[in-house]
């Protein structure tokens, strides 16, 4: 079995309230609080875009046809020059493409 740097691995903030979105729907509080100690706390970094860099998604939104939490994704792998990881098909119509899980594992 492969080991991966988990500090060598990010996550969106956007991605990070959405799964809590879900847990909290689900009623599941403690799996949220796992998945943070087990994920967040031991080393996968969460990155965002400040409040000025969200007027810019719309130019990604229109020149690769997506819709806002698939430009807000680019917009970050953009701005910190990260490769996607992602089952999500919407971003091999970008400049950036994508991998698949299965890719890096």
């Amino acid at each position: 079995m492969q080991s991966i740097d988990l500090r060598t691995i990010f996550i969106t903030d956007l991605s990070l309230h959405s799964i809590g979105i879900i847990l909290f729907w689900l009623k599941n509080f403690p799996l949220f609080v796992l998945f943070l100690e087990d994920i967040v706390i031991n080393g996968v970094g969460v990155l965002s875009l400040s409040p000025e860099e969200h007027k810019t998604l719309g130019q990604p939104a229109q020149q690769f046809n997506l819709d806002f939490d698939d430009a807000y994704q680019y917009a970050v792998a953009k701005k910190y020059d990260l490769q996607l990881i992602s089952f999500d098909t919407d971003f091999d119509q970008t400049d950036r493409g994508r991998r698949e899980p299965a890719d890096v594992l």
